[in-house]
């Protein structure tokens, strides 16, 4: 669970990808026990939400064998923010798949960025959780220095296409590099390819995450849309190789190779 001496970390796989915890913070008993902690909520978020699950209540919810009221507490906060979501995107992240109810386009990153709540409560100042790359950031690096992350080139593998830095922040990207053209237009139903990745950077993953997503569904259009929404910017890769950004976005574009 943990490296001798100052900081933790810690790698672990759950809800189909593998999550890491880099804690910075001298070691005290309540941090050196908080990754257990944030492991454990993982598990129980794949628990609930799995799709490959038969039996999680989000799949029995799905074939309409459990009703809302029966599920816990966690499948109503999720579907509200969902819901929310939606609506802040103009319906661009949908919650259904195949036909289906499916909020994970939501799930991972509220469940990273509650995570990265839990080592907080515990005393973490500055830590980093990371969950297949999206990321919730608390504090800095090292005193004085703020953290750096390198968003990969999703047409060059082995590239960088920009470095993000920041203190408190979250960093999400959604793209074709890892897993191809497996995001949806919710509008279509059809996969979209418009853009090769497009990263956002905000202060939640819930939400960041969630744009993130639903940006690449966008398109061209979320270049307009990333530009008028308060606290989120963004940085994305077109098909051709091309790259735009929007004003304040906290990072260098077309980072070191």
């Amino acid at each position: 669970m943990s490296e001798p001496g100052h900081g933790l970390r810690h790698v672990e796989r759950a809800m189909g990808t593998v999550f890491s915890f880099d804690i910075r913070d001298a070691r005290t008993p309540a941090i050196a026990s908080a990754p257990g902690d944030a492991v454990a909520w993982l598990h129980h978020v794949d628990e609930v939400f799995s799709t490959y699950r038969t039996d999680s209540p989000g799949s029995r919810l799905a074939r309409g064998e459990i009703g809302l009221d029966e599920c816990p507490a966690e499948v109503r906060e999720v579907l509200d923010l969902c819901e929310w979501v939606g609506q802040t995107t103009g319906g661009w992240l949908g919650t259904t798949a195949n036909g289906s109810l499916d909020p994970t386009g939501l799930v991972k990153g509220w469940a990273v960025e509650r995570a990265a709540r839990i080592l907080r409560a515990a005393g973490a100042q500055s830590s980093c959780v990371n969950g297949g790359g999206d990321l919730q950031l608390c504090g800095e690096a090292a005193p004085g220095v703020p953290w750096r992350v390198g968003i990969a080139h999703p047409l060059r593998p082995g590239d960088l296409c920009t470095v993000v830095t920041g203190r408190d922040l979250a960093v999400a990207t959604s793209g074709t590099a890892e897993r191809g053209a497996h995001i949806l237009d919710p509008h279509t139903g059809t996969p979209t390819t418009r853009l090769a990745s497009v990263t956002v950077v905000g202060p939640h993953l819930t939400t960041t995450d969630a744009y993130a997503t639903a940006a690449f569904a966008m398109g061209p259009a979320a270049r307009d849309w990333l530009e008028g929404l308060d606290g989120h910017e963004g940085f994305a890769v077109t098909p051709d190789g091309g790259t735009w950004h929007t004003r304040g976005f906290p990072g260098t574009p077309g980072g070191p190779r």
